[in-house]
């Protein structure tokens, strides 16, 4: 996908700020209003949803290998698929529900429009608030997928390599993953190129440098360094990293991190918040929310 002039409306839209403006902003961290209590998010026990999000994460684990994401990353690295503005994207997952999410049943447009109200009420700038807005629109690879892909082209379909918490490709699963039963279903787990702790990495090679489970993530931040967005690295870090919870919530990897790592950490971690405790039943106006995320995406 080649979202219609990046350069022009996503990036027009990242104001330039210092570093110490930066920090500023990540230090400033207020509670993002939860639906419901934080200890019932993220429920793998005995979810509404518990049936449809185990499977999910069964494929995933027997599915997502090295070989996988090589795979995927020639399929969508010319990003030829489409040329569509960031409304033609976001309206391309009105019917999309994630099945890999014990917590929503919402459809990913109005999750992607709660998280960035959650940021935007929290005072955080517009580039964070198009993160928000913005950070799960790789989903729409659907479009294009096949069911042997785990994107099977419709919204309700097989979705494993679309959504669900990653890992890093290429060593170890941790045990800290959701699911850890399904670690052993996994071929690299069979391969001693892949199955130790640094598997084909060197010490501290620094997360940018590593393999993840092909999703939305990996998709978008691709997308956007593709056409020369000018969102700040800790925006990036945000997009590509949200969904890696061994690393920011269970500390994982950290023998791969570099110094940088250190400190995009704590922006995901702060963007994490409003991902998800910002998800309730109440569903945003989306004709009355959008022209202010519009302005933001069309004014610099």
């Amino acid at each position: 996908m080649n979202i219609e002039a990046s350069k022009r409306t996503v990036a027009a839209a990242i104001h330039a700020e210092s570093a110490e403006q930066k920090r500023a902003a990540v230090d400033h961290k207020p509670k993002a209003a939860p639906g419901k209590a934080e200890e019932e998010f993220r429920n793998y026990k005995d979810s509404s949803r518990q049936e449809t999000v185990e499977r999910h994460y069964r494929l995933m684990r027997q599915h997502q290998t090295v070989a996988f994401n090589d795979k995927m990353q020639s399929k969508y690295g010319s990003f030829s698929n489409a040329k569509m503005t960031v409304w033609e994207a976001f309206m391309a997952l009105k019917g999309y529900v994630d099945s890999s999410d014990p917590d929503s049943s919402l459809p990913n447009l109005e999750h992607m429009l709660q998280t960035a109200e959650g940021i935007r009420a929290a005072g955080h700038p517009d580039w964070f608030q198009l993160v928000g807005l913005l950070h799960d629109m790789g989903k729409i690879q659907y479009l294009w997928g096949a069911k042997e892909d785990g994107q099977e082209g419709t919204a309700d379909g097989d979705q494993w390599s679309l959504g669900g918490d990653t890992w890093v490709l290429g060593c170890r699963i941790p045990d800290t993953t959701v699911f850890p039963e399904f670690n052993v279903l996994n071929p690299d787990m069979q391969d001693p190129r892949y199955n130790t702790e640094f598997g084909i990495y060197a010490p501290h090679c620094g997360l940018k440098n590593l393999k993840f489970a092909w999703g939305h993530d990996e998709y978008l931040y691709q997308m956007l360094r593709f056409n020369q967005t000018t969102l700040p690295a800790e925006g990036l870090a945000m997009v590509r990293y949200h969904s890696c919870y061994p690393w920011h919530k269970e500390k994982e990897y950290q023998h791969l991190m570099d110094e940088d790592d250190e400190d995009l950490m704590d922006w995901v971690l702060e963007f994490n918040k409003f991902d998800l405790y910002t998800k309730a039943d109440t569903r945003p106006d989306v004709e009355k929310l959008w022209p202010y995320y519009q302005s933001l995406i069309d004014n610099p």
